[in-house]
């Protein structure tokens, strides 16, 4: 699988200039409660309780994740030396036994009946996640200069440059007032869907990542389907990465900041205060 960053979505409102992008991006499980911790961003994420165990240790022994930076033992936080080739390459196959014998005791446990929401967590450290993460310029511009750092964690820094370089190189669509903002939307057949109807269809496609199907699944009526299935669970993540281009909700417009009117704004019930 590896490290890949995708740009779903980029937009510039007219209202005030501000830039929203999406982006699909894959990383060592290892790293998620990293990038979370930038609480500007709204994220949807492959989840370790929805995909199959099987297809989860078929992953880990076929593509698991190996770290690229094998730092040496010192004080603090940052490993800024590293292992000699022979000693990493020990520590290489260490990981990989490592993985090895979770496999196995993952498939005992599930041999006596373990449901998968515990099973997987053991296989998390050689999992890779995909994850759909939206914000706005000043939300991406704190990421970049956190993490595009030399003293961040060398996964997480490689995700922040793979990322920073995929916004230089996006061209953001102008969008006037009225306009929505809708990553994974645009494929044959959307053109006659009506705004409500794709607003929906961009929510459904946006959660499916937590099935690692959110580019493979195109069935519009599906989308829809899911859409309405999340929001009567209140089940509102999905409906964080579209966003209308506004001028009229300075204060209550969502995690975006004025400019924008997030999806998830307009749905009843989206807080539960009690």
């Amino acid at each position: 699988m590896g490290f890949e960053v995708k740009v779903l979505a980029d937009s510039l409102s007219t209202v005030n200039n501000s830039r929203l992008t999406t982006l699909m991006m894959t990383y060592p499980r290892i790293i998620h409660s990293e990038h979370l911790r930038h609480r500007m961003f709204s994220f949807n994420a492959a989840s370790s309780r929805a995909i199959p165990v099987e297809k989860f240790i078929k992953q880990v022994e076929e593509d698991p994740f190996i770290p690229i930076h094998w730092g040496a033992a010192q004080k603090g936080m940052q490993a800024y030396d590293v292992l000699s080739p022979e000693d990493a390459a020990v520590c290489e196959m260490d990981w990989l036994f490592c993985r090895d014998e979770s496999v196995s005791r993952v498939r005992s446990m599930l041999h006596h009946g373990l449901h998968k929401q515990i099973a997987n967590r053991i296989l998390e450290p050689w999992m890779w996640t995909t994850v759909i993460c939206s914000g706005v310029s000043g939300a991406w511009n704190n990421f970049f200069a956190l993490r595009c750092h030399p003293e961040a964690e060398p996964h997480i820094q490689k995700l922040a440059y793979m990322s920073r370089d995929a916004m230089k190189a996006s061209w953001p669509k102008l969008l006037e007032a009225g306009d929505w903002h809708l990553p994974l939307t645009g494929f044959p057949g959307d053109e006659v869907l009506s705004k409500d109807d794709l607003i929906k269809v961009s929510a459904g496609r946006c959660a499916r990542v937590s099935y690692l199907t959110a580019e493979g699944t195109r069935d519009v009526s599906q989308d829809i389907a899911l859409h309405d299935r999340l929001v009567s669970s209140k089940h509102f993540s999905p409906t964080e990465h579209q966003a209308e281009c506004s001028d009229l909700f300075p204060l209550s417009g969502g995690n975006f900041g004025y400019g924008w009117l997030q999806y998830r704004k307009t749905l009843m019930g989206e807080y539960q205060c009690s």
